[in-house]
């Protein structure tokens, strides 16, 4: 199964399986990962990075996905890049003698979606190869709103509409609630600040309360539901399209 997800903006793992570089990483951003994944393969001279070019073939095993816009996923693929420079990261430890690269990255970005600001995104950590797929940690467990997905995914393009007014804008950004028989439909700020109302301090929520149905909501949720993103997520238990800016990008690293 394909999962299609409108405005995509994903942060990716490559896996390096030539022989003479087996094991390499490489992390990188993108607005569409079946492309992408062709243009690293297919060298520099057709769209792929310098770092992957003649040093295939490379294998996409993991994205996570859901940022808000490409100003927030590209804060985070710097972080994911570049660990120890990040103060958002201090406290990530360096790589061990014993870890292979892919679990050193693993671990950062366990670490990461515990972090803020990442750790109030409506993320989704997606294994796209299953062979590569590794268990958190202790202590490294996701956000109760961060699922892990499997399977590929797919920029979903967006319909051009012909004109809009500001109707049609204020419809677009409208959230309804997960509940089948709940007829409650908000726009997206207008919730976003009920949501809030406990947590004054924060720019995104985590979860809230609907409205109209009084059912607890995550917020991650009802993003990845408007988005089309949903129904193959596996939520983790904790114990156990553009340059335009966007109202989530103040949030610094």
């Amino acid at each position: 199964m394909v999962v299609e997800v409108e405005s995509f903006f994903g942060v990716y793992m490559l896996f390096c399986t030539n022989p003479k570089f087996k094991g390499r990483i490489y992390i990188g951003f993108t607005v569409n990962p079946e492309r992408r994944i062709g243009q690293h393969n297919a060298g520099r001279h057709r769209g792929g990075a310098k770092r992957t070019s003649g040093r295939g073939p490379w294998e996409m095993v993991l994205i996570i996905h859901g940022f808000p816009s490409d100003i927030a996923a590209l804060r985070f693929e710097w972080a994911w890049q570049h660990p120890h420079s990040s103060r958002r990261l201090a406290h990530v430890a360096r790589r061990t003698s014993k870890e292979s690269s892919l679990q050193f990255h693993w671990r950062v970005v366990c670490s990461m979606l515990r972090a803020p600001p990442w750790s109030r995104l409506p993320l989704t950590a997606r294994w796209l190869k299953q062979e590569y797929r590794m268990d958190f940690e202790a202590g490294l467990q996701p956000p109760l709103h961060v699922p892990v997905a499997f399977g590929s995914v797919r920029a979903r393009k967006q319909q051009q509409q012909p004109t809009t007014t500001e109707e049609d804008d204020h419809a677009t950004e409208q959230l309804t609630c997960l509940q089948p028989s709940c007829p409650m439909t908000c726009h997206m700020v207008c919730l976003a600040k009920r949501f809030l109302r406990t947590e004054p301090s924060h720019l995104l929520p985590v979860e809230g309360e609907c409205p109209a149905c009084h059912h607890s909501l995550l917020w991650g949720s009802l993003i990845r539901h408007q988005k089309g993103c949903h129904g193959d997520l596996e939520e983790i238990a904790a114990a156990a399209s553009s340059s335009h800016s966007h109202w989530a990008d103040q949030l610094h690293l």
